[in-house]
C-alpha cells in the first residue's frame, strides 16, 4: 500500500497533482489524447466561449460576478448588473481570457509551469488572487465546471472521430476537468477546516 503525506496534499500543488493524477489514471496517454485533439477542437473554441457565456448570464447569481471590475482589465466598467451585455468591452476581455484557457488545455505540455496555470484559474476566481472584488462561491464554480464538462463532451462526439479516439478522448478530458476542479476547490478550504480534518504536519491524527 503506497503511503501518502495528506499534510502535502495540502501544501505542496506539485505534489497534490501527482497524487490526484496517479489516482485516476491520468497519465501520458491522456495528455497524448489531449494534445492530439488539438486541430480538431481549436476551431469551435469560439462556439464554446458562446455557449458557456451565454450559460452564466442565464442566472444573476453567475452574471452578478462579471460587474465588479475584472483583474487585469483596466477599460470602462458596466453601469449595473441589468446593463451588462455580452459585447461589453469588459466582457469579450473575459471571453478571451476563457478561450486562451481552452487552447491551452490542448496545446501547453502538462509540466511545472502548466500546473501553476490550472491552480491560478481556480485562485483566481476567490479573493486571494487577481481581483479583491471577485469571489465566486463554489457552488457556482462546480455548476459552471459541470456545464463545461458536458459541453466539451458533447462537443467531442460531433466531431466524427472513430470509436476508438472517441472514448480516448472523452475519458482525457473528463479526468482533466476533475483534477482543474480539485485545483479550484483547495481554494476554498480554510486552515480551519483542514484542522478539523486531523490535516498537520504529521498527516491525519490517529484515533487512540
Amino acid at each position: 500500500m503506497k503511503q501518502i503525506d495528506e499534510a502535502r496534499l495540502e501544501t505542496e500543488v506539485a505534489y497534490r497533482v501527482e497524487y490526484v493524477s496517479e489516482f485516476m489514471g491520468f497519465d501520458g496517454d491522456d495528455i497524448a489524447a489531449i494534445h492530439g485533439a488539438a486541430a480538431v477542437l481549436a476551431p469551435v473554441v469560439p462556439s464554446l466561449v458562446k455557449s458557456v457565456y451565454e450559460k452564466l448570464f442565464s442566472y444573476d447569481a453567475t452574471k452578478r460576478h462579471f460587474v465588479p471590475r475584472q483583474s487585469g482589465y483596466e477599460g470602462p466598467v458596466p453601469d449595473s448588473l441589468e446593463s451588462l451585455g455580452q459585447d461589453h468591452e469588459m466582457i469579450q476581455f473575459r471571453k478571451q481570457h476563457l478561450a486562451r484557457y481552452l487552447v491551452a488545455l490542448v496545446t501547453r505540455p502538462y509540466d511545472g509551469k502548466m500546473i501553476g496555470y490550472l491552480d491560478l484559474v481556480g485562485k483566481m476566481h476567490t479573493p486571494k488572487a487577481g481581483s479583491p472584488e471577485l469571489d465566486v462561491p463554489l457552488v457556482q464554480m462546480n455548476a459552471l465546471m459541470g456545464f463545461v464538462a458536458d459541453a466539451l463532451t458533447t462537443t467531442i462526439f460531433d466531431l466524427g472521430l472513430d470509436r476508438e479516439s472517441e472514448v480516448r478522448t472523452v475519458r482525457a478530458f473528463n479526468k482533466l476537468l476533475w483534477l482543474q476542479s480539485d485545483l479550484t476547490t483547495r481554494h476554498y478550504q480554510e486552515v480551519g477546516e483542514l484542522e478539523a480534518a486531523g490535516v498537520r504536519a504529521n498527516g491525519p491524527e490517529e484515533d487512540e
